[in-house]
């Protein structure tokens, strides 16, 4: 087979805009069905499915608090706020962020904490994907620390047939100072080549558990300026446990200008060298920063310049990823509607499985409930991404999921208005 690459694939375009052919015709089918959810048996406005789980105390209350999140200067003050008072150890302020903003968006402080709401998705047909949620470590006892723990959500989730993937960031597992000197191309020194070797033999031991125990593992991506490391240490353990079945994921952030090139080409060494890749699909979580440090340092800004620019890699790459799915297992992770009924409608017009293992949805605990419980209601694979973790050490991933619900434009967020609106069917408002 030849090699793919985006300019092969063009045929005849000359604006640079990576096209596959007749991707259109799936966007507009796309936007058709939003448009008229009678198209498909998917209708992610369906409010009924999408809360069946939760209470009328449960509901009320996510409507209290997704109200609160709407107000943007609220989000801004009490992310400032809320970190200073958690850093200064403030014996009530613990107690707040657990049962309000936590309890909306995490599983537990501990795995076996989080088996209530494991059971509860399962009952659903939602599966969970557990992410043990501390980030920003520096020592060696940290990283040993999360290695154990997430060795120890690996030996939990064999134990559930709920629990098929374990999630965790290379952050966790050495030093972010040590993978951006290695991007940099930096000579080892004896201590940073022992650095390096100790992040291999974490991730290989947590790889080899995973494997053992048919648990496959999700690495996340993170900043540009470090991501083509992580790419490399992925690879590697792509390489080595991905032979037989697909362990091992990769992340590809579809708002980086090179990723959709990376995905083609990642493809083409898997199978040039006899492994199967494994694709974890996301738009992206650091567009501001990406983008500040590009014009601090004045290089070119490797984020997509518009959303459509986005979306239109994002759905090529998805497209991507369904035309190979016997050698390519991918996990569509996102909180798009469009994007997820591109999938379902792909998969539908092919009569492929809807629970094939390499076809597979996610959303984060506590977010778009509408798009994840009707895709399991409709048959599809689906997974919640569940953090669990110490409060204190949680709230820098609580409060970017404050503010990315206070980012979405209009007078009332999406989740909002959803939930509002289950309430008005049942009566509650």
């Amino acid at each position: 087979m030849d090699q793919l690459n985006i300019r092969s694939m063009e045929e005849g375009n000359k604006t640079g805009k990576p096209v596959i052919k007749n991707l259109e015709k799936y966007e507009d089918m796309a936007n058709a069905i939003m448009k008229d959810p009678a198209n498909t048996p998917i209708d992610f406005s369906n409010t009924e499915i999408a809360f069946a789980n939760k209470t009328d105390k449960e509901l009320k209350k996510a409507a209290w608090l997704f109200g609160l999140m709407n107000n943007h200067w609220l989000v801004g003050l009490g992310a400032k706020v809320g970190i200073t008072a958690i850093k200064m150890r403030l014996p009530f302020v613990e107690s707040v962020v657990k049962n309000t903003i936590f309890d909306q968006f995490c599983g537990g402080t501990t795995l076996l904490d989080c088996q209530k709401k494991i059971d509860r998705l399962f009952d659903h047909n939602a599966l969970t994907i557990l992410d043990y949620g501390v980030e920003a470590k520096e020592t060696e006892e940290d990283f040993n620390h999360t290695m154990n723990e997430n060795m120890r959500a690996i030996e939990f989730g064999a134990k559930h047939h709920a629990i098929p993937v374990v999630s965790t960031k290379i952050t966790g597992l050495g030093r972010f100072g040590l993978l951006e000197s290695i991007q940099r191309g930096d000579e080892f020194t004896p201590e940073t080549r022992n650095e390096y070797k100790s992040i291999l033999k974490r991730m290989d031991a947590i790889c080899h558990l995973a494997e053992q125990r048919n648990i496959s593992i999700f690495f996340d991506a993170e900043e540009s300026w470090i991501q083509h490391t992580i790419d490399h240490l992925v690879g590697i353990m792509m390489k080595r446990y991905n032979r037989k079945k697909v362990v091992v994921y990769n992340t590809f952030q579809m708002y980086r200008t090179d990723r959709l090139q990376f995905l083609m080409d990642s493809f083409n060494k898997a199978k040039a060298e006899g492994y199967m890749l494994g694709a974890k699909l996301v738009r992206g979580a650091y567009m501001e920063k990406e983008r500040e440090r590009a014009e601090k340092m004045d290089y070119p800004s490797p984020i997509h310049p518009n959303k459509n620019a986005t979306d239109d890699a994002y759905n090529t790459a998805l497209r991507f990823c369904i035309d190979n799915y016997e050698e390519i297992a991918s996990c569509n992770a996102s909180h798009n509607a469009a994007s997820n009924l591109l999938q379902a409608q792909i998969i539908a017009e092919r009569d492929i499985p809807k629970n094939h293992e390499h076809l597979n949805f996610c959303q984060l605990y506590g977010m778009s409930d509408n798009l994840t419980f009707n895709l399991s209601e409709a048959g599809y694979n689906v997974a919640k991404y569940v953090p669990y973790g110490k409060v204190v050490e949680v709230v820098p991933y609580l409060i970017r999921r404050a503010q990315e619900n206070a980012s979405v434009t209009g007078d009332m967020s999406r989740e909002y208005q959803l939930v509002l609106r289950e309430m008005k069917r049942r009566g509650l408002s």
